[in-house]
């Protein structure tokens, strides 16, 4: 038995100036009414937790079922950084799967201050997220930038490479009613915009947002019961950790382990993630129809394609300036316009790709449609060895 989706919903993405549980409350309730599902047979609620929002961000379960109005419904909540949307789908289709839950409310939302995610106040050593700022100064822009670079020194990207995967989002997201920036840009503004990072330049780094998004799973016996009809399929989920050597950085760590004594990985670990979910799911690479992917910036999107073994190594550029990874292409690539388009929110992004999927799945992305789309993939990465693929089939 697995858990099916019955419905998806969100906040559109932008600086709202308001609560993230207002946000959450309207995804909540675009979940339920896309599900046709009563708030009332809804018997668990998990709500991926925001760090930065005080004592109602860290009970996010609670929080919601409350907003909502309470209806007696066991609550989780989930913290996985930027994996945290996943996280919280984990934990509800487990519960279904399991036999203990039959239909499970899931849902992600963030308010985010201006300028860069920050660790919170106060002297924490034992923390690599804080020390990283208290040492360095490393914000991420600066870890994307180290990945882009060694992007361009492995195979030989270039700055207009990057800028091109803006022009391809950008294009993408114009007609997205859930984007914060619908406009088409050039590969000549991104490159003209200010450098960040070197190699990246603001166009090429994602924004911060307020958003929020929700899933309804149900289990296959209610849907039946409920005549719910032909439904998405969560077919896999993988929420794996790092394998020791991991000889890749990964933010907020300084450093990568040392391979000298136990040689080279056989599988980087985002590699691992994509291979966690492939395994479960029982599908191929080749069988996918398009991703929504974590593009942090716009060299990480190329990352995640050969990650993911939707290309080989060194051919995501390949592939991108051939235009396989647009609309219509073989392998589109954030049809819904990803980070670029919306920014981030860290618990409801996750989530977020899972809608796009939904929406994509059963033929309703309008004019960012895939045609034919049957399997979508998503993936991202947060700190302190999250990470998240899910994998949906119809």
């Amino acid at each position: 038995m697995s858990a099916l989706i019955a419905g998806v919903g969100m906040h559109p993405w932008g600086k709202w100036g308001r609560s993230f549980v207002s946000y959450g409350v309207h995804a909540a309730r675009e979940a339920l009414a896309d599900a046709g599902v009563a708030w009332t047979d809804v018997d668990l609620v998990v709500g991926g937790e925001t760090v930065r929002n005080g004592y109602g961000g860290y009970v996010a379960g609670s929080t919601f079922a409350s907003a909502l109005g309470w209806n007696g419904a066991r609550v989780a909540t989930s913290y996985a950084a930027c994996a945290t949307g996943a996280q919280a789908l984990d934990t509800a289709r487990a519960r279904i799967m399991a036999g203990l839950s039959e239909v499970a409310l899931v849902v992600g939302a963030d308010t985010t201050p201006k300028g860069f995610l920050a660790p919170n106040a106060g002297e924490r050593w034992d923390d690599p997220d804080w020390l990283r700022f208290r040492l360095l100064g490393m914000t991420n822009p600066a870890y994307f930038g180290l990945y882009a670079r060694r992007r361009m020194d492995l195979y030989g990207a270039t700055s207009a490479d990057f800028a091109a995967v803006k022009v391809k989002n950008s294009r993408h997201g114009l007609t997205n009613p859930n984007a914060r920036y619908r406009k088409e840009v050039s590969v000549e503004e991104v490159l003209g915009s200010a450098v960040v990072a070197d190699p990246l330049h603001l166009l090429d780094i994602c924004a911060t947002s307020d958003g929020a998004a929700a899933v309804v799973l149900v289990s296959p016996a209610y849907a039946e019961r409920h005549g719910l009809g032909d439904l998405v399929r969560v077919a896999g989920i993988s929420t794996v950790t790092p394998t020791f050597p991991n000889t890749v950085l990964d933010m907020p760590m300084l450093a990568t382990d040392p391979a000298a004594v136990h040689g080279t990985p056989e599988h980087t670990f985002k590699e691992a993630i994509g291979r966690a979910v492939y395994e479960e799911a029982g599908v191929d690479p080749a069988d996918v129809d398009l991703a929504e992917v974590y593009d942090l910036s716009t060299a990480l999107e190329l990352d995640w394609m050969e990650d993911l073994q939707l290309c080989k190594r060194g051919e995501a550029e390949v592939l991108l300036r051939a235009g396989e990874t647009t609309l219509g292409g073989r392998i589109p690539i954030n049809p819904s316009g990803g980070l670029a388009c919306f920014g981030e929110a860290v618990p409801a992004q996750a989530l977020a790709q899972v809608c796009e999927l939904t929406w994509q799945l059963r033929g309703q992305a309008g004019d960012r449609q895939v045609e034919g789309a049957r399997v979508g993939i998503t993936a991202n990465q947060g700190l302190f060895g999250h990470g998240s693929s899910v994998l949906l089939t119809r």
